[in-house]
């Protein structure tokens, strides 16, 4: 080898540089061609193909070879996860191409980034990272599958404790199986209107005020008229004075109306009656009260009208005695009206959307019970005419005596029922919307996934060293041979180049076939190529 400093840059023709004359024949030791058989220089230089390009670049300086550079460990990963997705995992040791694309560690039979594996990070970590490069996270986008929490039976045979988490798994099972079925039961309960009946304590008290006499003293203060005072309040029996924690309901929210009706011999025809009716604006109130000058007894009527809801409805006595029920919501009654047709088997056999009709219906719809035959009424009617039956509820009416008797105030007591929503009603919808403990679970699902994704690489990692020691050479020869499939799977090549680069594969009985087909094809797609230029069909 000669130094870099007396090497020269080769011509990039064969005759020396631009310019150069040939040399004569003297030098070619009397012959007419120069030396190696190449033509003679034409008179104005070398022709345009061996006239010189852009100058070489310099020449490398000799030393000794730097050492082999091991192959990027992404582009190994990579090229060994495709590999193994398409042979449907290899020589693993019986691990999957998933595990071993997610491991990013040298699998025998399978691609790898080398023989030595690189450490992974932490599942959290890994996040991190990919926050800050802007990556998707694949975690996120990865549904989660129960599959995903079970132990493998290998993994299960090394560690025998884990059985205790399979159990814990079942258990968890059971246990969520039971959970959704009270919420179907609970959803469904919820569609139900849920009432109770409670007893309200209505209470009515009055207090008079006798008032001051106009002749005892002329400059004194103004003389007060007699006066008496009434209050209506009340709540429910089961709300005791300690529980100030529970949100009571206003007394006036369940009523519709309410009106006090006075001695109309006292106050006269038009200031005898104290009204109040609800309204969308109404603000809900804990009592009522009326004050009124007098100063004798007055005889006075408190009726109260219910808000119920759904709304009842009272029957009227002939539809009460034949369906058995005084009052009711119009379902109710609806009910109770199909309950007495199928016992009494008044539908028509030949058309079933038909009741015929009995005597006591007959006269509850006034209609005409001497009818023949008999008349019917079709389904689709009977809300209708059961409707135009309905009467409003009658009201509660307490009579109460307002004393003019100075002192004390004097207070009566009365108990009516009314309807409430049960309180478990609002337990259970708020136990359907409520997300936090869904949301403490989704947590630890998280890192329970996490957690069995840690295990799943460890063992992998276990397998790959254990195979590693047991035969090191059969571990590398088949990593090469994985290698060598993987490379060509990345680069997309079509047959086999060791083959193909070969003289004695190019002399096989076959070719000669192929290239006369090929040039066939080639001269039928040109033949077609001037037909369609040339206009001839």
């Amino acid at each position: 080898f000669n130094n870099s400093n007396n090497m020269q840059p080769r011509p990039a023709f064969p005759c020396g540089p631009p310019g150069a004359s040939s040399p004569g024949p003297a030098a070619a030791g009397g012959s007419g061609a120069p030396p190696g058989g190449y033509p003679p220089m034409p008179p104005g230089g070398p022709p345009a193909q061996y006239r010189p390009g852009p100058p070489p670049p310099p020449p490398a300086q000799v030393g000794p070879a730097p050492p082999p550079q091991p192959p990027p460990p992404t582009s190994a990963s990579s090229t060994s996860s495709s590999s193994s997705s398409r042979r449907g995992g290899g020589g693993g040791g019986g691990v999957s191409s998933q595990q071993r694309q997610s491991s990013g560690y040298m699998q025998p039979g399978g691609g790898g980034s080398g023989p030595y594996p690189p450490p992974r990070p932490p599942p959290q970590q890994q996040q991190q990272q990919q926050q800050q490069s802007g990556m998707p996270m694949l975690s996120a986008k990865r549904k989660r599958r129960h599959a995903d929490r079970l132990l493998s039976e290998r993994i299960q045979q090394l560690v025998p404790e884990s059985s205790s988490y399979m159990e814990l798994l079942k258990l968890e099972k059971k246990l969520d199986q039971v959970i959704l079925r009270k919420k179907l039961a609970i959803q469904e309960a919820q569609k139900k209107p849920q009432k109770l009946r409670r007893k309200l304590r209505i209470l009515i008290s009055n207090q008079f005020n006798p008032g001051t006499d106009p002749s005892a003293e002329p400059g004194g203060p103004e003389p007060v008229v007699p006066n008496w005072e009434v209050r209506v309040e009340g709540r429910l029996v089961e709300d005791g004075a300690g529980d100030s924690a529970k949100a009571k309901r206003k007394f006036s929210s369940y009523f519709k109306s309410l009106v006090i009706e006075l001695d109309k011999t006292l106050y006269g025809p038009d200031n005898h009656l104290v009204e109040w009716h609800r309204s969308p604006n109404t603000q809900e109130t804990d009592g009522f009260q009326v004050k009124r000058p007098g100063d004798k007894p007055v005889k006075c009527t408190v009726l109260l009208m219910l808000d119920q809801q759904p709304p009842q409805f009272r029957l009227q006595p002939q539809l009460s005695r034949l369906l058995g029920i005084q009052s009711g919501t119009k379902a109710q009654i609806l009910l109770a009206f199909w309950h007495y047709v199928k016992t009494k088997r008044l539908q028509d056999p030949q058309e079933r959307s038909y009741i015929v009709c009995d005597t006591g219906m007959a006269e509850a719809f006034r209609l005409d019970p001497q009818q023949q035959p008999p008349p019917r009424l079709r389904f689709a009617d009977v809300p209708q005419r059961l409707h135009q039956l309905l009467l409003p509820p009658d009201p509660i009416v307490i009579n109460h005596l307002i004393s003019n008797e100075p002192g004390a105030k004097k207070t009566a007591c009365y108990e009516i029922e009314v309807e409430v929503d049960d309180p478990y009603k609002q337990m259970a919808h708020s136990f359907l919307v409520n997300t936090s403990s869904a949301q403490e679970l989704a947590i630890i699902d998280a890192k329970l996934f996490d957690t069995i994704e840690q295990i799943n690489q460890m063992a992998q990692h276990r397998d790959f060293f254990n195979q590693f020691t047991e035969d090191p050479r059969q571990f590398i020869t088949s990593w090469l041979v994985s290698q060598k499939q993987d490379l060509k799977t990345m680069t997309d090549l079509v047959g086999n180049p060791e083959e193909e680069r070969r003289a004695e594969f190019y002399q096989d009985s076959w070719l000669h076939e192929a290239a006369t087909r090929y040039f066939s094809s080639k001269v039928t797609q040109r033949r077609q190529e001037l037909e369609h230029a040339l206009g001839i069909h």
